[in-house]
C-alpha cells in the first residue's frame, strides 16, 4: 500500500478512438504501475476499458477504470468535494518546485492528462498546472515522472492485491511466478 494519506485518480481528456488508443492504454497503464487509484476517461472506448480491466485482473489492484465521464463537470465536483486538481503540461511551473507543496497537501489529487490541446478552463480550474520540463514531450511520460516523485518511488517496490502473477526482479530473463 502506498503510504499517502490521499487518493490519486487520473482524468485522461481529448481521447481520440481511432488515434489514441494504444496511447490513452499506456496512460492506464502507467497510472496502475505508479500508485494511482484509478483512471477515468472522457470517451466510451470499449477496446481501452477491456484491456485495463484484463491487466487489473491479471496483476492485481486496486484499480478502477471508468470511461465515457464527463470531464468539466468531473473536475468542477472533484473541487467541490474537497479534492485539488493537478494539470500536467509542459507551461506551468516546474515539478521540481511545487512537488513537496503537493505530497505534503492532504486533499485526494485529481491529474489531468490531455491528448490533444487541453482547453483554456482546464488551466484556470486547476489547482496546480505542473511542467514535467518545458518542452514537447509525452503525456505517458509525464505521468510517469508526476507519480513517481508524487509516491516517493512507490513503483519499485509495489504490492497490488489479487494479483495471479507477479515479476521477480532478475539480472538476466524473465521470472514471472503465478500466484
Amino acid at each position: 500500500m502506498r503510504k499517502q494519506p490521499y487518493k490519486i485518480y487520473v482524468l485522461r481528456i481529448g481521447h481520440r478512438p481511432e488515434r489514441d488508443k494504444r496511447v490513452t492504454t499506456h496512460v492506464g497503464l502507467v497510472a496502475r504501475a505508479f500508485g494511482a487509484d484509478g483512471i477515468f476517461i472522457d470517451y466510451a472506448d470499449n477496446h481501452v476499458f477491456n484491456s485495463l480491466v484484463k491487466i487489473v485482473n491479471l496483476w492485481g489492484g486496486p484499480f478502477t477504470v471508468e470511461v465515457g465521464v464527463n470531464p468539466l463537470k468531473m473536475v468542477r465536483e472533484w473541487k467541490e468535494h474537497g479534492g485539488e486538481v493537478i494539470h500536467l503540461t509542459m507551461y506551468g511551473l516546474n515539478l521540481p518546485d511545487v512537488i513537496n507543496e503537493i505530497k505534503n497537501s492532504s486533499k485526494d489529487k485529481l491529474i489531468i492528462v490531455g491528448a490533444k490541446k487541453v482547453p483554456k478552463i482546464y488551466y484556470l480550474l486547476a489547482d496546480w498546472n505542473v511542467a514535467i520540463g518545458n518542452q514537447p514531450h509525452s503525456e505517458i511520460a509525464a505521468l510517469a515522472v508526476f507519480l513517481e516523485k508524487l509516491t516517493d518511488g512507490w513503483v519499485f517496490n509495489s504490492v497490488f492485491n489479487n494479483a495471479k502473477l507477479k515479476v521477480i526482479p532478475s539480472a538476466r530473463g524473465k521470472k514471472i511466478v503465478k500466484l
